[in-house]
């Protein structure tokens, strides 16, 4: 309810502002509108030694390098296009398109943003449409590669949410203190994920609030962000674990991600002078159902020799909390129950392996081969642990936690 009358505050508040700045501009001279198209893109390959297991960037792509095939480009490759349009003299609008495999296999395209946005002052931006999610240091760019050192941000964090929009509200103000100049954003929105099949996940009641601090070289960004998840995964298994009455009920309360209230919290610090960098983040992830809750951290650093830039980066990400769970008491069922019982555990058993334990150091070289291109090579040491697939996915049987897998990827980004 608190969160309800939160949105309508902030909704108003909008509304409002959007009113009064249209009225005061009403004598403005009209503007005819300006557009401009440019696009950005990711040819990438990777390799891994793992044979029982994918590696990939997204838990919410089919495939990856490993067990489904030796060589693998899905890892990485993307294409995206993006249309800004200037309408007027406050008022503005992107739409982002990306294609990247998903979950069906396919590249289909995916709008990533669709915002309209009213500059109210110099200070304050309103947006309403599909906006970016305020998280991590990389939010604004973070499918664009050639904005980054790296081939990929660190899966350790980032795959902890691969949804990167929300359809909803958003302002932004931008205030200074003294020689820090900083910029506070609050959203609200919700988001559909759309899976493979008749899968798919809600996220409803989005809210979140995130400050970037810029400081000379150093740039400080802090977020929260809270929604209500829901998704059919696993609905049959938990269906079936509410026919055993009272236990399995309770296990579905725990585990199902029915309206279950999920949150993050991430700090990341970015300091670059220009002939080197460091950059840093932590973040904390709580899911109230087979999502568990984990904690992530990187630090990455790399120096620029002209053209050339060598980088090295080591990551973790670990579980809080549950990741296995005894079940159902097979001891306190009859002969002909136990069997179905313990293939219920199993089964949650096998969604709670997949609560990301791992450590990953990695090495890359990035070189500039152009103005709008660069070329970069990259090498994983990728180890899941504690009984965790890691970040793989497609697991076979034969997958064995604390085997370190080695990953070698190349990649071309490029800007247009």
């Amino acid at each position: 309810m608190q969160q309800q009358r939160l949105a309508q505050f902030i909704l108003l508040s909008l509304f409002g502002l959007v009113l009064s700045s249209a009225a005061r501009a009403q004598d403005e001279p009209a503007r005819a509108p300006d557009w401009r198209i440019s696009g950005f893109g990711t040819l990438g390959a990777a390799r891994a030694s793992e044979r029982d297991a994918d590696y990939t960037s997204s838990v919410f792509k089919a495939s990856g390098t490993g067990a489904t095939r030796r060589w693998s480009t899905d890892v990485d490759t993307r294409l995206g296009i993006q249309l800004d349009a200037t309408l007027a003299r406050r008022w503005s609008a992107v739409l982002q398109i990306v294609s990247e495999q998903g979950l069906d296999n396919t590249y289909r395209p995916r709008i990533e943003w669709a915002n309209v946005k009213y500059q109210a002052t110099p200070e304050l931006a309103l947006r309403a449409g599909r906006i970016a999610l305020p998280v991590f240091l990389t939010a604004d760019y973070r499918k664009v590669g050639y904005a980054y050192p790296w081939i990929r941000p660190p899966v350790e964090g980032y795959s902890v949410l691969p949804v990167t929009s929300s359809d909803g509200i958003d302002a932004t103000l931008r205030w200074t203190v003294g020689p820090v100049r900083n910029a506070s954003q609050v959203f609200y929105g919700h988001s559909t994920v759309p899976l493979v099949g008749s899968l798919h996940v809600y996220g409803r009641g989005g809210f979140g609030i995130s400050n970037t601090s810029d400081w000379g070289a150093l740039s400080v960004h802090a977020n929260v962000v809270s929604a209500e998840i829901s998704s059919n995964i696993g609905a049959e298994l938990f269906d079936a674990f509410n026919a055993f009455g009272p236990a399995g009920q309770a296990l579905t309360r725990r585990y199902a991600m029915d309206h279950k209230r999920m949150m993050i919290a991430n700090i990341g610090v970015n300091y670059d002078p220009g002939t080197w960098f460091v950059m840093a983040e932590a973040g904390r992830t709580s899911g109230h159902s087979f999502l568990g809750a984990t904690r992530n951290v990187y630090v990455s650093a790399g120096w620029r020799w002209k053209s050339l830039t060598p980088y090295a980066t080591w990551a973790r990400v670990r579980a809080v909390g549950t990741t296995l769970d005894p079940g159902l008491p097979l001891a306190a069922l009859s002969p002909a129950l136990a069997p179905t019982a313990a293939m219920l555990n199993a089964g949650l058993n096998t969604l709670l392996m997949r609560i990301p334990q791992q450590t990953s150091a990695a090495a890359g070289l990035r070189w500039d081969v152009h103005t709008n291109m660069a070329l970069k090579v990259q090498y994983d040491r990728v180890t899941p642990h504690d009984g965790s697939i890691g970040t793989f996915i497609n697991p076979t049987p034969r997958f064995t936690s604390e085997r370190t897998s080695h990953v070698a990827s190349v990649a071309l980004d490029f800007v247009y």
